[in-house]
């Protein structure tokens, strides 16, 4: 799916949430990368194949 030079993260990389943002609705909170992968605003992640990623947020250090 990705067009872009170098080719972004496929959606099975670990660095798959560096893949550009192809379309995005932050008022609905979530983006879809080139690779086909909906990041959700809370880190969570739905991959093309249809398995779910948990949150994953670092902790909060105050």
């Amino acid at each position: 799916m990705c067009t872009h030079l170098p080719h972004c993260p496929t959606a099975d990389s670990p660095d798959r949430e560096a893949a550009q943002a192809i379309a995005s609705h932050p008022e609905q909170g979530w983006s879809l990368l080139c690779n086909g992968v909906l990041l959700f605003e809370d880190t969570g992640e739905l991959l093309p194949d249809g398995q779910t990623i948990a949150p994953h947020r670092s902790p909060v250090t105050a």
